[in-house]
């Protein structure tokens, strides 16, 4: 009888450690499975990414596509200009990603220890925005110089600002514009509302204006290009979050959203 009992709780024993077991290696399979480990590679947590305002579209969209692709990831934006975006980074602004609309402002961020390497993704030129109904019938950038058209600009030391000035230079005229905007969307606004009859804005800007403004193309031997340079920031806060959208930018995902938007691959 003794050797009855003892042979039932070994049994008893043997099943509870097997039920045990098996839980266990349920718990772990399922761990082994979840998105953020799986899916996205290790990549986890909020991106903050500083980018020039006329990247606002592109890069929402491939904001999206990187969490799509990251589960578990969540991109923050802070657009606006290049240079305010470099003057905030080298006060000390927490940012992960910093793309630049021009080369001038990311040297800005790598000479102050902020980065340390930048490549360029893609090139913009530059175009006038004018309302759809074009009240002053603005048809080429000379016709900025007459005194009775009101043109707003970027301010100087703006991206758009500094490229704006080189397509006048190119075709030896001054423009006195009535107002200037802190962004190249700050600008694209101003058209849009009717406050003024044209706007030195980037192609891409007209485009995802869609019908707000019509745009009039400058030939290209007048016009002027900037390029486009991003990089991952020093004292990122993710900085596997910020080599992931770097990369994604970079790839033919992101080559793909950014040709759809107007750029050019530099």
């Amino acid at each position: 009888m003794k050797r009855a009992l003892a042979a039932v709780a070994a049994v008893a024993t043997l099943t509870l450690a097997a039920a045990c077991g098996g839980s266990n290696d349920d718990n772990s399979s399922g761990s082994g499975s979840s998105p953020s480990a799986s899916a996205s590679g290790g990549v986890s947590g909020t991106v903050t990414v500083f980018a020039a305002a006329s990247l606002t579209e592109s890069f929402t969209t491939i904001g999206k596509q990187f969490e799509a692709a990251h589960p578990g990831t969540t991109v923050k934006f802070n657009f606006g200009s290049s240079s305010s975006l470099a003057e905030n980074i080298n006060q000390g602004a927490p940012a992960d990603v910093f793309a630049s609309a021009s080369p001038t402002n990311m040297q800005q961020v790598v000479d102050a220890g902020g980065a340390s390497d930048s490549k360029t993704f893609a090139n913009n030129v530059m175009e006038i925005a004018v309302p759809p109904d074009n009240p002053a019938n603005v048809t080429q950038v000379t016709d900025l110089a007459e005194s009775s058209v009101k043109v707003a600009l970027c301010q100087p030391q703006v991206p758009c600002g500094k490229v704006a000035q080189q397509v006048f230079k190119n075709v030896n005229i001054t423009v006195k514009p009535v107002t200037q905007g802190a962004d190249v969307k700050a600008v694209l606004t101003t058209v849009q509302l009717g406050e003024v009859d044209a706007g030195m804005v980037y192609q891409t800007d007209v485009q995802a204006a869609g019908t707000k403004v019509k745009g009039i193309e400058i030939p290209a031997d007048q016009n002027a290009s900037t390029s486009y340079p991003i990089a991952t920031l020093t004292k990122a806060p993710n900085s596997a979050g910020a080599a992931a959208f770097v990369d994604y930018v970079l790839s033919p995902d992101g080559e793909k959203v950014l040709s759809a938007a107007g750029f050019a691959a530099p």
